[in-house]
């Protein structure tokens, strides 16, 4: 949502840019995020669907707009102390909204009243998407980290199950698709994600942590091949020549100590860098 809202106020320039998400299981969004604004006036302000112009979106699902809020007829006016206090007109709320469900809302404001045009919208809704792509992405990974728990379903040697087998998949498919993402802030959150799925560094028998480091390309490489792909299918997943797949890889085995594709794997998820 922080990175949302200030790519949000870079290309638009807009002075404001504000949001928060819905509350699970409640009718209501709570703006927690604020940039550019003067005051705390709207931190921790909680917004009923229907009600205002945030409210609205939330309800309608679809971006909503007004030139000047206090006197539009188009919202209610439930907020307009705290956005008086901050001295916003013209305001923009754009929904985030995943598989359908809204999840959260950006906003947008001027302190005059003018019309917010068409660019203005187009650029509101892409800040929306980056919020939503990494909704998506996160509902995913905690999908496979629930279904690889332990169940009642039979495991393998290592006591995961069958299960694990997707998290692994995904976890090589997200390394994959982190290069690919222009802006820094998702694609950290991205690499974030993946390290969450590699369970971290193993203890050894005295208690200390594996100090193996992998250079990110390494590292994705090893992901590709613990997934089962030939050098040839890891290339063309990472947008890289087959030579320099077969550099990374023969580097990472030289520092993890390993002979093999298998045992570098091995290796690497017992330093916590692959799950």
């Amino acid at each position: 949502m922080r990175s949302a809202l200030v790519r949000l106020r870079r290309s638009t320039g807009l002075p404001v840019a504000f949001g928060g998400m819905v509350e699970p299981g409640r009718p209501r969004m709570r703006i927690s995020e604020l940039n550019g604004t003067a005051t705390e006036s709207l931190r921790r302000l909680a917004v009923t669907a229907g009600n205002g112009l945030g409210g609205k979106a939330v309800a309608l699902a679809r971006p909503c707009a007004v030139t000047d809020y206090s006197a539009s007829r188009q919202i209610s006016h439930e907020y307009d102390a705290v956005v008086a206090a901050e001295g916003l007109r013209s305001v923009l709320a754009v929904p985030v909204v995943v598989r359908r469900r809204v999840r959260g809302v950006l906003y947008g404001a001027l302190r005059t009243a003018q019309p917010l045009g068409d660019r203005t919208l187009t650029a509101a809704v892409e800040a929306a998407r980056d919020v939503e792509q990494a909704l998506v992405v996160r509902d995913e990974v905690r999908g496979l980290l629930e279904a690889a728990r332990p169940r009642t379903a039979p495991y393998d040697d290592e006591g995961r199950g069958a299960a694990w087998e997707q998290v692994r998949e995904a976890h090589a498919v997200l390394r994959a698709l982190a290069p690919r993402i222009d802006d820094p802030a998702l694609r950290t959150e991205l690499l974030e994600v993946c390290g969450l799925l590699a369970e971290g560094p193993a203890p050894t028998p005295d208690g200390r942590r594996d100090g193996t480091r992998l250079a990110p390309r390494e590292v994705d490489v090893l992901a590709c091949v613990a997934a089962g792909s030939t050098n040839a299918v890891t290339a063309e997943r990472l947008g890289l020549r087959a030579e320099t797949v077969k550099g990374y890889l023969g580097s990472a085995m030289r520092k993890l100590g390993a002979h093999t594709r298998g045992e570098a794997v091995v290796a690497a998820r017992r330093a916590g860098l692959l799950p």
